[in-house]
């Protein structure tokens, strides 16, 4: 058999954590089932782990990083074991997709592309872990003062069902690339490709206590890792409820925390828009990955100019849309869980706007599927609750607006604040319209980049604070220190 085909090979993970570079079952020895939103039923096992698991992986990210041989690499041999780490993963795009399309449901040219973007983080950051520079300041004579960038020691990640693969790659990569030793806790609902890579970190050499992965319940695990008192940081990728447990965690342990907690994301169409380029990514924005995107463009603001001309357009793309599996041809898949679907349809069916359009469920999409037709209502109250709440699903609000200043009220009115778009062909509007916006990431004639894992990315207000992606990611997983000598 060729390596690539064994490199395409689905292969499905034990209910082990990984501690230590060892494989080990959950203490308690206790196990929950994974079910595949495809046709819900349990395709796999993963370990119910509890504080004990989360105290053991945190031992032994400690020692690592405190003694272990992860202390004594440099930043170039850290950022070797990445590009390597990352090389591996490419080299199974194929098995990591159809995994990640099993217990995540999204379609499998969708999870193709993930796993490009997850190889992306590690290659990015590989290669930027011996680039994080200090600097001396001129001070006064007889002093020489040098800033250092640390850094914190042993870092909690806890991340989404949404993307699995990716958010372990934004989360992780970049605290390796500092030096830091890791805990992850994926979410129980899709970790199959945590797992996965977690084997992968293993054969290309990453040493003990590095990378640790404990699985298993938000409110157990989860919020074990939270509490913990012998990391030094934490990441969170989620809701703004649990955000607030994670941010009060960290304040009682005198540690910081990255938080990303969603957004009800803008797309500004004013009436000079290129159409043609932007009707496409409206509808694309609020579909992919099933709307089960923190970043989604979920609302649509129309000036009134080319409002009926627009809707007729959105409204009917809609309606060719169909949910299915998650098959070559599919570009809808199910919701993650029937708690997720419910939620949704709870959305759909309370809304209090009126009703522009639907898609549809395929026929023969696997019965037991977690399956939400897409919708669209408008026009919209802004202050309209399905125009206010974060629905995560295929649901999309359109807003009409009269000019400039009603279309940056309307947008920024919302607590959140992570992303927005604009879609204009003037030149000053794009300025002025860009800084007035609420949020911390701004698309001018298009939405999205492609994972942006060059880009500084998160929120303000209620979509959390701190920044992953780019650069911005290893500053906040280190932190400063000063020294002054005073050499007479």
């Amino acid at each position: 058999m060729k390596d690539s085909d064994v490199n395409a090979k689905l292969v499905i993970p034990e209910p082990l954590n990984l501690i230590g570079n060892e494989w080990v079952p959950a203490i308690s020895g206790k196990t929950m089932d994974v079910l595949s939103p495809i046709d819900g039923l349990p395709f796999a096992q993963i370990a119910d782990s509890d504080e004990a698991d989360i105290d053991a992986a945190v031992a032994a990210a400690r020692a690592a990083y405190d003694s272990g041989e992860w202390s004594t690499l440099t930043a170039a041999e850290r950022g070797r074991l990445m590009i390597r780490l990352s090389e591996r993963i490419l080299e199974n795009v194929e098995g990591l997709a159809q995994l990640e399309t099993r217990d995540n449901g999204k379609p499998i040219n969708q999870a193709r592309a993930d796993m490009k973007v997850t190889a992306r983080y590690f290659e990015f950051y590989g290669g930027a872990a011996d680039k994080v520079h200090g600097e001396v300041i001129p001070f006064l004579n007889g002093y020489n003062v040098e800033v250092h960038r640390e850094p914190h020691g042993v870092t909690g990640h806890i991340i989404p069902w949404n993307y699995p693969a990716q958010m372990f790659g934004r989360s992780v990569a970049p605290a390796l690339a500092m030096g830091n030793a890791t805990v992850l806790k994926p979410a129980e609902d899709a970790c199959m490709t945590a797992l996965r890579i977690g084997q992968l970190a293993i054969e290309v050499g990453f040493p003990p206590g590095a990378i640790n992965i404990v699985t298993g319940r938000g409110n157990v695990a989860g919020q074990a890792l939270a509490d913990n008192k012998k990391i030094d940081f934490i990441s969170f990728t989620g809701s703004p409820e649990v955000g607030v447990i994670i941010q009060t965690a960290a304040a009682k342990n005198f540690i910081g925390c990255t938080l990303e907690l969603g957004g009800k994301s803008p797309q500004i169409v004013f009436d000079d828009a290129d159409l043609e380029a932007a009707l496409p990514v409206l509808v694309n924005a609020v579909i992919q990955n099933g709307g089960q995107t923190c970043s989604a463009g979920t609302r649509v603001l129309l000036q009134r100019g080319i409002y009926d001309k627009v809707v007729a357009e959105l409204t009917a793309r809609f309606k060719d849309i169909a949910a299915s599996d998650s098959g070559e041809d599919a570009v809808l898949g199910p919701l993650i869980s029937a708690k997720q679907k419910k939620r949704v349809e709870t959305y759909i069916e309370e809304a209090d706007a009126p009703l522009m359009a639907r898609g549809s469920v395929r026929q023969d999409a696997p019965e037991g599927g977690y399956y939400v037709a897409p919708a669209i209502f408008g026009p919209c109250d802004p202050r309209a609750k399905i125009a206010q709440e974060e629905v995560f699903g295929p649901v999309l609000c359109i807003i009409p607006f009269e000019d400039e200043a009603e279309a940056i009220s309307i947008a920024n009115d919302t607590d959140y604040g992570l992303v927005a778009a604009i879609w204009t062909r003037d030149g000053g509007r794009q300025q002025r319209v860009s800084k007035a916006m609420h949020c911390g990431q701004v698309f001018i004639n298009g939405y999205g980049a492609g994972g942006g894992v060059e880009l500084p990315f998160g929120g303000i207000r209620k979509s959390g604070h701190g920044r992953e992606k780019g650069f911005a990611a290893l500053h906040e997983f280190s932190h400063i220190k000063t020294i002054i000598n005073n050499h007479g």
